[in-house]
């Protein structure tokens, strides 16, 4: 079933090696109300990515064009090319009534947690340093010196766990995607979500108070 009303936006993030992609591709398969959103980047296509599903696909100008007419929710430049999250593509999901997840960095969530107040920021993160370093170390396709830099950039990105609102520990994935799910659920009854129905129970119930 999918969520009455106007959806949830959610930003996820964590260490690498914390297991974001796959509790998303997890939570996508298992609940029909949610929806991942798609970034922009001013980087060329590789290949088997596709237009529309990997990335939307764009010239700097372009990209700088969205910057200037403020149709980012956040972006950001790395190695010469912009990255971001475009308003509309995540607004529209919303109107429909998905939970849209943006898989991204503390800087870009802290930029939408700015303007948009209501979003739900969740980090995800291992148990322990230790699961953390023999994650890395265990997917055999980085180098001494890469995972250094990781586990440097971690050390880096906890200091800003507690601007968020919810850590979740992904020791089992299972249970660790049952969490999330949970969170945003949750985040449906909050009262800034539930704006309209409380105005309308204030204008219902206005008679009564004179």
């Amino acid at each position: 079933m999918g969520q009455a009303g106007r959806g949830i936006l959610t930003v996820v993030s964590g260490f690498a090696g914390s297991g974001k992609g796959t509790v998303m591709n997890k939570l996508i398969a298992e609940h029909d109300n949610y929806a991942l959103s798609v970034s922009a980047t001013s980087r060329s296509p590789r290949p088997g990515e596709k237009e529309g599903e990997s990335y939307f696909f764009m010239t700097r100008e372009q990209f700088e064009d969205l910057i200037k007419e403020d149709e980012l929710l956040e972006y950001a430049e790395y190695v010469g090319n912009y990255y971001g999250t475009p308003r509309e593509f995540v607004f529209k999901m919303l109107d429909e009534g998905k939970d849209v997840i943006l898989e991204i960095e503390l800087q870009g969530a802290m930029q939408i947690k700015r303007k948009y107040p209501d979003t739900v920021l969740i980090f995800l993160t291992p148990p322990d340093i230790e699961v953390l370093y023999e994650r890395l170390k265990n997917r055999g396709t980085e180098n001494d010196e890469v995972i250094a830099k990781r586990m440097k950039r971690a050390s880096e990105e906890v200091l800003s766990i507690k601007d968020y609102d919810y850590v979740i520990i992904n020791d089992n994935i299972e249970d660790c995607t049952r969490r999330v799910h949970e969170a945003i659920m949750t985040a449906h009854h909050t009262v800034g979500h539930e704006r309209g129905l409380i105005e309308q129970l204030e204008s219902g119930l206005a008679k009564w108070r004179t």
